[in-house]
């Protein structure tokens, strides 16, 4: 695994941009917003509905999900500088603090790789960590707000 790099540099403000970029696409936008308006799962068994393919939220699950692996991952490879990255993708730490309580489920259930550079950057990079755990906060405040 390649050395993470010290200081964010010009090419990883050109990445973030396009990264930014991408998620404007308007099927990634929709995608998106309906993950983050009804993707609340408060069992294992919501939390793995999602992964059958007449489930309303497939596609939308699978379009978000990936595109953060996608992200995720070009910090967990050296691509670009880790808390760079984490401190512009808020959103993305928040997908992964809604799965992450069922997180071993969905794994065993679905792929044992899902969310594993989400997690990477939510643990092992230090602007990550402070993003993640207020996420979690957020989803443990929002889901005790909403009806069951």
């Amino acid at each position: 695994m390649p050395l993470p790099k010290d200081l964010p540099d010009h090419h990883d403000a050109e990445l973030i941009i396009k990264l930014y970029d991408l998620r404007r696409e308007p099927t990634l936008r929709a995608s998106r917003a309906a993950m983050f308006k009804d993707y609340w799962p408060r069992t294992d068994d919501d939390a793995i509905a999602v992964f059958k393919a007449d489930h309303p939220l497939n596609a939308a699950f699978r379009q978000t999900s990936t595109y953060w692996e996608m992200v995720f991952g070009m910090a967990r490879h050296g691509i670009v500088h880790g808390d760079y990255l984490a401190e512009n993708s808020g959103e993305g730490l928040l997908l992964l603090a809604r799965a992450y309580p069922h997180l071993a489920a969905i794994r065993a259930a679905y792929n044992n790789r899902i969310f594993r550079h989400a997690e990477w950057v939510a643990t092992e990079t230090s602007a990550g960590r402070t993003i993640f755990e207020a996420a979690r906060a957020r989803v443990a405040q929002m889901l005790a707000s909403r009806a069951p």
